[in-house]
């Protein structure tokens, strides 16, 4: 799990970030808010942890602009403002939860699990048939919208490329045979093509997957395989 703590105060970023590894965290420190912005918008990460008295950008700002280029990422204030207006403007500018300084660590890894888990369940109330938008890198996939987004960015798929995207990131780093994804495409009558288009639309793909920190990799005489590039 990757945490990225947007502190600016070095002491108590140091404290917070030995204290993530030893809870199994793989944490990192953004000393401002151009830096957590930059980070958090075109990195890979689990959870988001923003101060908002950072300089340079504030964090109310940055969580703005974070929850604008990434719906779905896990997002938590702490900082010392500890006003009901403060609360009230970080909650409605995106923050999954709030925490007020000085903080026991215990109660923050506490909130950052719990804030996890939400993320990870599908939505409630739509009658058990709404199913949980799937994120892999930098790339984000709503069944239920019918939307993909690489970095944020809309991207439009045609209805073979969509099908064969679910297909991969239903099963993540694993070899999916052409014989599964020609089942898949069975109940598609939009597009047409002949034995070697798949190859054609595995290539189209490919394309519109730049940027998203993942990549289809041709595993020979058995499949594709959808996993993350450095």
């Amino acid at each position: 799990m990757r945490a990225l703590l947007a502190e600016d105060d070095a002491i108590l970023a140091d404290a917070l970030a030995a204290n993530l590894q030893a809870a199994g965290f793989h944490a990192e420190v953004a000393p401002n808010g151009a830096v957590a912005e930059y980070l958090l918008t075109k990195q890979d990460w689990d959870v988001g942890i923003i101060d908002l008295g950072l300089p340079m950008v504030d964090g109310l700002t940055v969580l703005k602009r974070v929850r604008a280029a990434k719906p779905w990422m896990p997002l938590l204030i702490l900082t010392a403002l500890d006003g009901l207006e403060d609360r009230v403007a970080g909650l409605n500018a995106g923050a999954d939860d709030y925490l007020t300084k000085p903080v026991d660590f215990p109660e923050l890894e506490a909130r950052i699990r719990a804030v996890l888990r939400r993320s990870s369940q599908p939505p409630q109330g739509t009658g058990g048939g709404a199913q949980a938008p799937m994120a892999f890198g930098q790339l984000h996939f709503d069944r239920d919208a019918h939307r993909l987004t690489v970095a944020g960015q809309p991207v439009d798929l045609s209805p073979r490329e969509w099908l064969l995207l679910e297909l991969l990131l239903s099963h993540p780093g694993k070899v999916v045979g052409k014989e599964q994804i020609a089942q898949a495409w069975s109940t598609d009558v939009s597009d047409s093509g002949g034995p070697s288009s798949l190859e054609v639309y595995v290539h189209r793909l490919r394309r519109k997957l730049e940027g998203a920190g993942v990549g289809i990799r041709t595993v020979r005489g058995l499949g594709y395989l959808l996993e993350r590039q450095p």
